[in-house]
């Protein structure tokens, strides 16, 4: 293939995924009843009061976003020097990406394109290992909040609420630590014959001390602290009389179900609406407000970090290294 040919699908593979993005995103606003039902209750408060809420969110968004680049540029320390705005522009790029693919899978490669092409697979290795720091958190907190539901919603018997938080307790300290010694995953694929080939790509994890690996679940639970936030903000806004207890832990225990269940991004509002529902009907009747809360920050953290991203998918090179701005 020659250079103008290159030049030439590179343009045209850029500009089907953003019109293949678009589309996504269109189709699923223009039938989204959630968003709807959001505007509808938007209509009897002050207009000052939404700007200011919502604003706030977006301020929210953009920290959150903000707090993942930091973190994948610190991923990449040992593999490639990336600028802080050129890992903001890689990870809003992703985001694109993530939009119409399983279970986020585009963002890997949406991310990885900004690095130069022998240093991809390996950066793919180094996105998981922040990927995991998240779940960790995901799954230690869920696990709490779920042994605290049952015991004030469930009422077990003794004996198997005790066997519920033991499990729990055994469940969180593995990932935990997993991730602490992310390493011994290098030592695992190494004993399999098969995969030693690809040792050049996984052998990244063996550079990850745990120093380096507390920094990173460090900025994880930043994350985490901000778009829990996120959502705190919405349901006290419209749910004003929810207790701040039982809103903590439902909010803690809808990402831990949303992280156990395969998703797209764009249908992911469905299942979040539906987890949400399920759990807050315990704590309050407002089915409307739960699913406006969800819907809201759907579309905040998801539909518009997208549209954003869009812009970045443009400064892509798919044969090498990304035009530098």
């Amino acid at each position: 293939m020659t250079a103008t040919h290159k030049k030439l699908f590179s343009y045209l593979l850029k500009i089907a995924i953003v019109v293949f993005a678009f589309w996504f995103i269109y189709v699923k606003l223009s039938q989204n009843n959630d968003l709807k039902e959001f505007m509808v209750m938007l209509e009897s408060i002050p207009q000052l009061e939404i700007i200011s809420v919502i604003s706030l969110v977006c301020v929210l968004m953009l920290l959150n976003w903000g707090l993942e680049a930091v973190k994948w540029q610190r991923l990449l320390r040992t593999i490639e020097k990336l600028s802080l705005w050129k890992a903001i522009e890689s990870v809003f790029c992703g985001l694109t990406w993530a939009i119409f693919t399983p279970n986020r899978i585009g963002e890997y490669g949406g991310r990885v394109f900004f690095l130069s092409p022998k240093r991809r697979i390996i950066g793919v290795i180094a996105m998981t290992v922040g990927n995991i720091g998240q779940l960790v958190l995901t799954n230690v907190f869920g696990s709490i909040a779920v042994c605290v539901f049952v015991a004030k919603f469930q009422f077990l018997d003794p004996g198997l609420y005790l066997a519920l938080c033991v499990f729990a307790a055994i469940f969180a300290l593995f990932f935990l630590v997993l991730f602490f010694n992310i390493r011994w995953l290098n030592g695992i694929l190494l004993s399999i014959r098969f995969t030693r080939k690809y040792k050049r790509f996984y052998k990244v994890l063996a550079r990850y001390r745990k120093t380096e690996l507390l920094r990173i679940l460090l900025l994880c639970l930043a994350r985490y602290v901000v778009f829990s936030t996120q959502y705190m903000i919405m349901f006290l806004w419209l749910i004003p009389e929810l207790p701040f207890d039982a809103m903590v832990m439902m909010v803690c225990i809808l990402f831990f179900v949303q992280s156990a269940l395969p998703s797209l991004d764009l249908f992911d509002i469905g299942i979040r609406s539906v987890t949400a529902l399920f759990f807050f009907k315990y704590v309050t009747d407002k089915n409307a407000a739960v699913v406006a809360c969800t819907a809201s920050i759907w579309l905040i953290n998801i539909i518009i970090p997208a549209i954003l991203g869009s812009y970045f998918v443009f400064k892509l090179n798919f044969f090498g290294n990304t035009t530098r701005s």
